[in-house]
């Protein structure tokens, strides 16, 4: 039996005070833990192909990593909506809007299920968000939160062939710290195939990374 095949039994759903736990005794060093990531993170942001003014959600936004090449490409008018659960990680993502002197991010500390927001958004980044990926009421409300084709990215962790057992046992332990279900992680990406049109997935980093890209119903 493959290395996948052992590791992608039925496990439980994401677990909301579990991840809490882990997210706060991550934060102090959670930004220096994403570090090799950051090209990831560079790619995706252009994939949603952000134009001057608009509004987009990062939803799990975490100490706010994305926010300044967000920022970069949305320009002065454009506004960041960030959405995070963890007290600790929110704190240094308003450490950084400070920093950063950026007066248009508006920061909701909730799970992406309960977050609540007036208006709509132009696009949404899910950047290693494999809990929220997992839960429906999550992906619903944040698409509920999206005009009619909004540009959606996400991309996070995921098996690859179960002959790239080196590769898995790298997703294996990166994800032991960074999820708290490894439920669906063959196809992390696919309850959101489900809710986009235009739907496309593509892997890197040997097939242990998805970037995945689509836009909001019409």
């Amino acid at each position: 039996m493959g290395t996948r095949s052992r590791l992608a039994a039925p496990h439980a759903p994401p677990d909301r005070d579990k991840s809490l736990q882990q997210y706060r005794a991550r934060a102090a060093r959670y930004d220096a833990e994403l570090l090799p990531f950051e090209p990831l993170r560079q790619e995706a942001v252009a994939r949603l192909e952000l134009r001057l003014g608009e509004t987009v959600l990062d939803v799990g936004c975490g100490t706010g990593l994305s926010f300044a090449p967000l920022q970069e490409r949305l320009g002065p008018q454009g506004h960041i909506v960030g959405i995070e659960q963890c007290p600790e990680m929110m704190a240094l993502a308003r450490d950084r809007v400070h920093a950063g002197g950026w007066r248009r991010v508006t920061l909701l500390q909730a799970p992406a299920e309960e977050a609540r927001w007036r208006g709509r958004a132009d696009a949404a980044l899910f950047h290693f968000t494999h809990d929220i990926l997992r839960q429906p009421a999550a992906l619903d409300n944040t698409l509920a939160h999206l005009r009619p084709g909004a540009r959606v990215v996400a991309t996070g962790l995921q098996w690859a062939s179960p002959w790239a057992w080196p590769v898995n046992l790298f997703v294996l332990g990166a994800a032991s710290y960074s999820v708290t279900s490894f439920d669906g992680l063959a196809q992390p990406w696919c309850a959101l195939a489900e809710r986009l049109e235009g739907f496309e997935v593509h892997t890197t980093w040997m097939g242990g990374v998805f970037m995945a890209s689509g836009v909001s119903p019409r």
